[in-house]
């Protein structure tokens, strides 16, 4: 039988080769109109060192590894110019392909808590090149030095659980984090539970999940509000109350007016280092889901941050391949695409893992880090159209399981705020990349 990672692979294959995507994902009506190899496998195999290198790989690993002689050699101004062609939002797609095909009944390594999809939404800012075109699509800010850096807002909407990014955008840093995120909400499920940072909640926030019948989790200040200041005074773990829009709240737009309430579950949290956590949740019934659980519910929401830490740090999303809004969206979009691909292969895996610690200290996870250095190259085999994805899934599958690391479940480490003041951002310099 195969597994959802093999099946997910095999329909990934038939729609990068069918006769339609080019099609519908090309820039103009006049591109593509000659019959040329499909782009999309060297866009995907880690564009991170000096395009030349890149090029020279890939045409290596194509000739000797993949035996296809029929691909001619290209230079980086011909990759350069034809991937102008192709509209970012494929990956996009390609990415709705795995979710697709994920999140379904036969899918039995599907992780939810209390029957629900566990959702997180977080926003960071990334580092872009410096180019005009850039600076006037995505916007600019000053650093610590106050030197104007070119900067993106992104916004993830991430299954915490099965480490799926579900949506994803990269925009201009004008767009706040709480309008990002409610444009995640075409995304939204039913028996879907979110949860959100203290920068999001606002009753409007409250107010379009409720109205969707959309669950959610969100932490406030304790000075939020006079019902959350009351609330926290009454020393209860627990209280239902009912809100209305703030005396200042700015209606237009909205589909309800100043008489509008909602009714919401507040939570109190005593953290072991003496600070309270106080949570906002549409999750009322008490008895169904007592107040004890929502720590763990809660911290569960980390598994966004450390996304962005794979996304910036292991992928290296800032080290871009082009200076052009396209580009940057390319490799955007691609990364993200990469991402889940890589957690449909490790999620098949982890049952595996499990049943391999049984006795031992700690539960064992594939190292993200290596997992990636081990698609490098392989993930053309993975979706290359004459070569059967099972044997590269095993040969995968047998690198993954020999390098794993311990879960260490409680870590308590105090947070150094300034840890990242000074680090210098990725330089993406055009004639001076990494050629190792």
């Amino acid at each position: 039988m195969k597994s959802n990672s093999d099946l997910i692979v095999q329909k990934l294959k038939e729609v990068i080769f069918s006769e339609t995507i080019i099609q519908e994902f090309k820039m103009n009506d006049s591109d593509f109109t000659r019959n040329r190899k499909q782009p999309f496998g060297f866009m995907v195999n880690f564009l991170k060192k000096s395009l030349i290198i890149e090029i020279d790989n890939y045409l290596n690993h194509v000739k000797f590894k993949l035996q296809d002689c029929s691909f001619k050699s290209f230079t980086s101004s011909a990759f350069v110019q034809k991937r102008k062609k192709i509209n970012h939002t494929v990956f996009k797609f390609l990415s709705s392909v795995i979710i697709d095909n994920y999140y379904i009944k036969s899918n039995k390594n599907i992780k939810f808590f209390e029957g629900f999809r566990l959702l997180a939404v977080d926003g960071s800012r990334t580092a872009l090149p410096n180019s005009k075109e850039l600076q006037e699509t995505f916007g600019q800010a000053k650093n610590q030095t106050e030197a104007i850096v070119v900067q993106g807002r992104v916004s993830i909407l991430y299954d915490v659980l099965n480490h799926i990014v579900i949506d994803s955008v990269l925009s201009n840093l004008k767009i706040a984090e709480r309008e990002l995120a409610l444009g995640h909400a075409e995304h939204w499920k039913p028996k879907d539970l979110i949860i959100y940072d203290r920068g999001y909640p606002s009753f409007n926030f409250k107010y379009q999940h409720t109205r969707k019948e959309i669950d959610y989790l969100m932490r406030v200040p304790v000075g939020y509000s006079k019902v959350v200041m009351a609330f926290v005074d009454s020393k209860k773990t627990s209280s239902k109350v009912t809100i209305s829009p703030p005396a200042k709240h700015n209606y237009k737009d909205k589909d309800y007016t100043k008489t509008a309430t909602l009714k919401v579950r507040l939570v109190r949290v005593d953290l072991p280092c003496g600070e309270i956590e106080i949570l906002f949740t549409s999750l009322l019934d008490s008895q169904q889901y007592p107040s004890s659980m929502f720590k763990e519910l809660y911290f569960l929401r980390w598994g966004v941050e450390t996304f962005y830490d794979q996304l910036k740090n292991k992928l290296k999303l800032e080290h871009f391949t082009g200076y052009s809004a396209s580009s940057v969206l390319q490799d955007f979009y691609c990364s993200i695409f990469i991402s889940n691909l890589q957690s449909v292969i490790v999620n098949d895996l982890q049952a595996e893992l499990d049943e391999k610690s049984e006795g031992k200290m700690y539960r064992q996870k594939v190292n993200t880090n290596l997992s990636y250095g081990f698609l490098k190259n392989r993930v053309l085999e993975l979706l290359w159209k004459d070569i059967p994805a099972t044997e590269i899934r095993r040969e995968l599958k047998t690198l993954f399981l020999k390098n794993t690391i311990p879960i260490r479940n409680g870590r308590n480490e105090t947070r150094n705020r300034k840890k990242y003041q000074n680090r210098n951002k990725p330089k993406v310099t055009k004639n001076q990349r990494d050629a190792i």
